[in-house]
């Protein structure tokens, strides 16, 4: 059983992680000092023993750092795109701290000649290592998970919603090394099979069960109308001591990833995750938006010099059109574009889509629209705050009310800025495309919001998202 062993395979992660933490350092100390591409071989101020007397330190320190991000969890629970951040936090604040002590003790005689190439050094090398060691560990224990050892052994209480997805995941992955033994439940019949997991008893069977100490976890997975027994449920599996957990069935409820937060002792679930409704991500992405808009309109100013006298030139009419979209908290604001088509009412342009060969579109406007350039001006929309860079694109109220009542969760775009180009946009669906297909895309970006993400969405628009092929 996997509760006999996971302790010695976590002593065992905490030795290798050691290991590989001098061997990083020793490498470095070997490439930046002694290999002579950095400074010559033995001009070094500092004699070699006080360099490798520094990993009495160092190790434990490292250890203590990669314990407090989380390291050490097991690979079943920790992704590891998640496993990779902690580990650059981890290295990040080794790094502060190795670079603080240098600095306050720099009225030691070694530590104000210790070279600061080790610190920049054992920055880089030691992420590297411990990455690809974890890498290496991950994959040799889904090896082994997949042909049938370090397996946890999990039962089942509740057939539910949440039962049958939980098995659909687990055998959709073999390499997490869960082998579930049945389900108790009271309505089901003895025998009843979901995916090769069977019902084996009733769920007042589960004390029996327990006793015999065959199990690594509990995993409740009662139906919602069952609820009233979720107290007593949790109290005998606590008093069994078995690793108990709880997947609630209310995906139906609430079809999204929800988070909990402590309210003073009280758990409260929120219906919906939304990254940038913390301060700290909405503050570093308006920073990006601004810094990124300046850059692009002194890099797009030839071009939108070019296109403003060739509107001008071409079509009479202002140069700039501005239209009402929703924005953040479903506020209207105006929104800017070379105008594109031919002047008209606006009572008349308010509730229409541009159709293929709309005789409103002037020659030149159904270039810029092509290619975008139509919406260079919204840079100045990012700038006073009503858009960002990222997002999902703006629509006019007269179809937001409609889109509200046919597409289910239409609004929750409206939970953060609207943007110049989105995942939606690099993935395909803008202009004349499905606007429930763009609705998901949206909403995976709102709930899966990473600096990260608008980087690459960024970096997709300039492959993906200029051309627009559903224009007209």
């Amino acid at each position: 059983m996997i509760k006999d062993n996971q302790t010695r395979l976590n002593r065992l992660h905490v030795v290798l992680d050691a290991l590989v933490i001098a061997a990083a350092y020793v490498l470095n100390w070997f490439i930046m000092l002694k290999s002579g591409l950095f400074v010559r071989p033995g001009t070094g101020i500092l004699p070699t023993w006080v360099y490798m007397s520094a990993l009495v330190v160092v190790v434990p320190v490292y250890l203590l750092l990669y314990a407090f991000f989380h390291l050490f969890t097991p690979k079943r629970v920790q992704g590891r795109r998640q496993e990779f951040a902690n580990i650059c936090k981890a290295n990040i604040t080794g790094a502060f701290i190795f670079g603080m002590v240098l600095y306050l003790g720099r009225s030691n005689p070694y530590l104000y000649h210790f070279s600061v190439r080790i610190v920049a050094g054992f920055f880089l090398i030691n992420i590297v290592a411990e990455e690809a060691e974890r890498l290496l560990i991950r994959q040799t224990l889904r090896s082994m998970r997949s042909k049938g050892y370090n397996q946890k052994h999990i039962l089942l209480v509740g057939y539910s919603r949440a039962a049958e997805s939980y098995i659909d995941r687990v055998e959709a992955n073999p390499e997490w090394g869960y082998q579930i033994r049945g389900i108790l439940d009271d309505r089901e019949e003895w025998g009843h099979d979901y995916r090769g997991v069977k019902v084996i008893g009733k769920i007042s069977d589960l004390a029996t069960i327990l006793d015999l100490n065959v199990l690594d976890e509990i995993a409740i997975t009662l139906s919602i109308r069952d609820y009233s027994n979720l107290e007593k449920l949790v109290a005998e599996c606590e008093k069994s001591g078995v690793h108990t957990k709880f997947i609630p069935d209310y995906n139906r409820v609430i079809p999204t990833k929800p988070y909990t937060e402590d309210l003073q002792g009280l758990p409260v679930i929120n219906i919906r995750r939304v990254p940038l409704n913390d301060m700290l991500n909405a503050t570093m992405k308006r920073t990006m938006d601004i810094f990124g808009a300046l850059v692009a309109l002194v890099l797009f100013s030839p071009i939108m010099l070019a296109t403003a006298v060739i509107i001008k030139l071409t079509s009479p009419g202002p140069l700039i059109y501005r239209q009402e979209r929703v924005g953040l908290h479903n506020r209207p604001f105006q929104m800017y574009k070379f105008r594109s088509m031919e002047v008209q009412e606006p009572e008349k342009e308010k509730g229409r889509w541009t159709t293929p060969h709309d005789p409103r579109v002037t020659p030149i406007g159904r270039f810029i629209r092509k290619t975008s350039i139509d919406e260079m001006p919204q840079l100045f929309n990012v700038l006073v705050g009503d858009m960002s860079l990222v997002g999902p694109r703006p629509e006019r109220p007269f179809f937001v009310e409609r889109f509200k009542e046919e597409i289910p969760r239409y609004m929750i775009k409206h939970q953060v800025r609207p943007g110049m180009t989105g995942w939606a946009q690099v993935n395909g669906y803008r202009g004349d495309t499905s606007i429930t297909k763009r609705i998901e895309h949206d909403l995976y970006y709102i709930e899966n919001w990473t600096l990260g993400f608008d980087f690459k969405i960024l970096f997709l628009t300039f492959f993906k998202g200029f051309i627009n092929k559903n224009a007209y």
